[in-house]
């Protein structure tokens, strides 16, 4: 059985119910979960078994997957450092994220191709694991470029863009791009045949460019309301069309900063529950104090949770997970149980690592989060244990 929650002596499966159990436990061995069960445990006598048990008031909950991490904890995605990476996996564990996109910036092509391989070889062990590559522009549009560095955008190209899959066969799981750009479309009909989502973001395109792109394959937009033509009366804009096309997904950060609580509440009630993603969007400065950082070679300051460029473009940000979860509940009037499933199930859906994350359920990685109060107690990443 799938679950998205379990309580201390209560289980919960789909819609949230009041039905107490005696007990259960969640077996762990070589990294997977080997059984989900309640009532007694006694038969798990092996020394290789891990028994998961909580206290009446923690939940057990899959382990957060977040579609798009520039990066965290002083370690950007583009310094092209696997010491950096190992430290930005070790330190998600905190916010119970335990898989996630490794999310590139507008750059130069060299410096992109040096992540997209750097990330292929890179041990995936010990810490949250990075189940692919957002690749968010070049392909983008300069109008909308936000903190995109404005110098490195290009056309999209699906030549480019092949070699770049070629170089990480499987690794590229979803790239943030303008499609109403020249070859645009021909970029949306090659990321769908390779099985790699194409979100819209950065863009100013207008309903009907967007609706081609839809049928060409558009699936998703990238941090919706942020970086994007908004919502007008006139023209839907991406917003707009977003919200209204059943097709699309959207990320949503919900740190009260890139989106007003209520448009939040919005978006969720438009969209619902199944459609909606929760990322944090992080750039290096997460988990540190206010200061001057840099991103994509330009100088970010963060004050008061804030990051921004010396335009004041918002640039990122320092959100973890586990804030977004309480945030979303808190801004939408969503349930505990709905803002997890934008954490875990749906993104892990959408990426297609849903037959091993995003629930509780045998023969899956041992992927879990013990969370009390609104705060991450701790993580199993592939049953290792972090608090």
């Amino acid at each position: 059985m799938a679950e998205l929650l379990i309580k201390g002596k209560q289980m919960v499966s789909g819609i949230p119910n009041e039905t107490n159990c005696e007990g259960f436990f969640v077996a762990i061995e070589a990294g997977k979960i080997i059984d989900v069960g309640i009532g007694d445990a006694s038969h798990l006598t092996k020394t290789n078994t891990t028994v998961v048990s909580l206290s009446d008031n923690q939940w057990l909950v899959p382990g957060f997957v977040d579609l798009h991490i520039h990066g965290g904890y002083g370690v950007d995605v583009m310094d092209h450092s696997d010491e950096g990476l190992q430290h930005l996996k070790q330190s998600l564990t905190r916010e119970g994220t335990t898989s996630f996109l490794a999310t590139t910036i507008t750059q130069s092509i060299s410096s992109i191709e040096e992540v997209i391989h750097q990330v292929t070889v890179h041990p995936n062990q010990g810490g949250a694991e990075i189940v692919g590559l957002h690749i968010e522009g070049p392909f983008i549009n300069e109008v909308r470029k936000g903190a995109q560095p404005a110098q490195y955008i290009v056309d999209p190209a699906v030549e480019l863009m092949k070699k770049w899959t070629d170089l990480a066969p499987g690794k590229i799981k979803q790239v943030t791009y303008a499609p109403e750009k020249p070859d645009g479309l021909e970029l949306t009909t090659y990321l769908r045949k390779q099985a790699i989502n194409p979100s819209i973001g950065h863009s100013d395109a207008h309903y009907d460019e967007i609706a081609l792109a839809i049928d060409n394959g558009l699936n998703q937009a990238t941090h919706l309301f942020n970086g994007m033509r908004p919502l007008h009366h006139r023209e839907p804009g991406v917003v707009g069309t977003a919200l209204l096309r059943d097709e699309l997904d959207v990320e949503l950060i919900a740190d009260g900063i890139h989106i007003h609580p209520h448009m939040i509440q919005l978006a969720w009630k438009v969209k619902g529950t199944n459609r909606c993603l929760l990322i944090t969007d992080s750039m290096r400065a997460k988990g540190l104090s206010d200061g001057m950082y840099e991103l994509g070679g330009q100088d970010v300051q963060v004050k008061d949770g804030q990051a921004t460029l010396e335009d004041g473009s918002l640039a990122g940000s320092i959100l973890s997970m586990n804030e977004a979860i309480t945030n979303m509940i808190n801004f939408s009037g969503c349930t505990f149980e709905e803002a997890i499933q934008m954490a875990t199930y749906n993104p892990a859906r959408k990426i297609n690592v849903l037959d091993r994350k995003g629930t509780i359920e045998v023969g899956k990685d041992a992927d879990l989060v013990i969370w009390e109060d609104g705060k991450v107690v701790s993580t199993f990443c592939k049953g290792s244990h972090y608090s």
